[in-house]
């Protein structure tokens, strides 16, 4: 039976139930469509499960260098088939609550995957995307499914791990390769360090994270290597071949590696294929599919927010997308989106977290001349009874012109947390004297932004 609804949302991530709701509370008559889980990629298999994994990590890594602080211990075990449980628990748990949040608004959930007929009609079609359970029509679609973890295409990746993998494993290897450069492939790498596994990360180009602030992924780079982290820049995995109990890799340099796994994390891409978007001739950016400033179509009843536009693709800017356009649409308001002062962070160990523009963009806007670099590293007082090599980055980029900060960059623990705060008085403005004037709050890390000089 063709049902009809002012409002049919295609991918229960973030920023599909983020737009969901908010019609919903307006009034719409709204459906959601997911094959997976609801929740989406941060809550099944992104931020969520990654942050725990990261929490477990650091406590196992605090617990081996609490000596010097007179706290010892004999023997220190970890089961990770008991975290890798505790983890798909709460998953379940979180997915739940955004199920039973549905269904108190009155949406109504269809289980299976979006596929277009036309502009006006959708059919719900199973997991082997080969039968249609349903065909619902609307006067309005959101595509927000979403990104997909970019494959390997050299033989023997078929035996690989992506992101999406990680937290499905009944328990964690010995030794893992990682391939990629990116967030992900650092933080993985930084997680299974600390879990006591055994790390190579390999990359293509020679250095972390491009993209963020240069100084950020040399400290990070330094950190690494000084943790165990077995780091091989400027090469590529050319060929893999399957042993009994590891496989064994060969790069383009002629280098062989060894390891019982390997994951890939060298990008992501548009969870589109099965949409058959062809039908509606949207247009593309690129992978990506293109909008407006209402995140409308070149179809003027298609929207599409999230990983599917060229956008930031971050968890926080899609949950905005959706409030945005249910606003707008549905609440009569005139909304837009201030993508300027967007707060990222890696949660590797110890975390990077940047907002506003880097060193080098600012010299690229505005000239090096124009620019003022303040920035301070030093070893945190967490760690001076930890025999570690550690050390904290805090780093602020100047506009000269008019003394305003236009960038706020650390490496360090909670600096998650800092940034976050950071960013605010960065979006309002805040000059440089602004922070000189602020009173400092002893002994902290953050205090080093109000006392640079």
């Amino acid at each position: 039976m063709n049902k009809k609804f002012d409002l049919i949302v295609i991918g229960a991530g973030s920023g599909g139930l983020a737009a969901a709701k908010r019609a919903a509370k307006y009034g719409a008559k709204v459906c959601i469509i997911e094959g997976d889980k609801i929740g989406g990629t941060c809550v099944i298999r992104g931020c969520v499960p990654k942050k725990l994994m990261v929490y477990a990590a650091n406590s196992r890594k605090n617990i081996l260098n609490s000596n010097g602080y007179g706290l010892t211990h004999e023997q220190l075990s970890f089961n990770s088939k008991y975290l890798l449980k505790s983890i798909r628990n709460e998953v379940d748990r979180l997915s739940e609550l955004h199920l039973n949040a549905l269904e108190k608004l009155n949406i109504s959930i269809f289980k299976g995957w979006g596929r277009f007929k036309n502009k006006n009609e959708l059919d719900v079609i199973t997991s082997d995307k080969k039968n249609i359970l349903k065909t619902i029509s609307g006067e309005k679609f959101l595509i927000s499914v979403g990104g997909k973890p970019i494959k390997l295409n050299i033989p023997g990746s078929e035996f690989s791990w992506s992101s999406n993998d990680i937290f499905e494993l009944e328990k964690l290897p010995k030794s893992i390769l990682i391939i990629g450069g990116g967030y992900i492939a650092c933080e993985f790498a930084c997680i299974f360090n600390n879990l006591g596994i055994h790390v190579t990360q390999l990359l293509r180009s020679n250095n972390l994270l491009n993209g963020f602030d240069l100084d950020l992924s040399s400290s990070l780079k330094e950190t690494m290597k000084s943790s165990g982290v077995r780091l091989i820049f400027n090469d590529e995995l050319i060929k893999i071949q399957k042993k009994e109990e590891f496989f064994d890799f060969i790069l383009n340099s002629g280098q062989k590696l060894n390891a019982e796994s390997f994951l890939y994390a060298i990008g992501r891409e548009p969870n589109l294929d099965s949409l058959n978007i062809q039908e509606l001739k949207l247009k593309m950016n690129g992978k990506f599919i293109e909008v407006n400033e209402f995140n409308q179509t070149n179809q003027s009843n298609i929207f599409a927010i999230g990983d599917v536009v060229d956008r930031p693709n971050l968890t926080p800017v899609a949950i905005e997308q959706g409030r945005v356009f249910a606003d707008n649409f549905y609440g009569n308001l005139k909304r837009s989106i201030n993508f300027e002062y967007i707060p990222k962070a890696v949660f590797s160990n110890p975390e990077i977290a940047t907002v506003g523009l880097t060193e080098k963009e600012a010299n690229n806007l505005y000239g090096s001349e124009n620019i003022k670099i303040f920035k301070c590293k030093f070893k945190p007082m967490s760690d001076t009874f930890k025999n570690i090599n550690s050390k904290c980055l805090l780093k602020l980029v100047v506009n000269k012109s008019n003394d305003k900060v236009i960038g706020c960059h650390m490496f360090g623990d909670s600096s998650a947390e800092i940034i976050q705060m950071a960013s605010i008085a960065l979006s309002m403005g805040v000059t440089k004297k602004q922070f000189d004037s602020t009173m400092a709050l002893h002994p902290t890390i953050s205090e080093e932004y109000v006392t640079m000089y």
